[in-house]
């Protein structure tokens, strides 16, 4: 299955439809975009961001806009609000296996953990 991610919402109780996402590589202090999308109506992407064939070795960072997102669910934040952007940066030892990031998040605490 390569790469997949998904975004609960738990302030609403639901999946955070409409996210938008950055998917980096990254070496040190380096990252390279590879995609931006947006989460679909199961607060997941459309498609694997990676499947395991394209899939390889290494640290990757996943950039979540949880402000930009929950402005437009009509949350009102304090500004500036308490989290703006929520990077979770991770590594891949085995091509072979299925890494799924799943995130969930509130406008004031985020939890994350590898999923199956």
């Amino acid at each position: 299955m390569g790469l997949s991610t998904h975004v609960l919402d738990t302030m609403h109780g639901c999946p955070a439809a409409g996210m938008d996402v950055a998917l980096y590589t990254t070496e040190g202090e380096s990252a390279t975009l590879v995609r931006r999308f947006t989460l679909n109506h199961d607060g997941r992407s459309d498609a694997p961001l990676y499947d395991n064939s394209t899939l390889k070795v290494g640290t990757y960072r996943l950039v979540f806009d949880v402000a930009g997102y929950f402005k437009a669910r009509g949350v009102e934040l304090p500004q500036p609000n308490f989290l703006n952007r929520v990077a979770l940066d991770f590594g891949v030892a085995h091509t072979d296996q299925h890494y799924h990031v799943p995130l969930l998040v509130s406008p004031w605490s985020y939890s994350t953990y590898r999923g199956s």
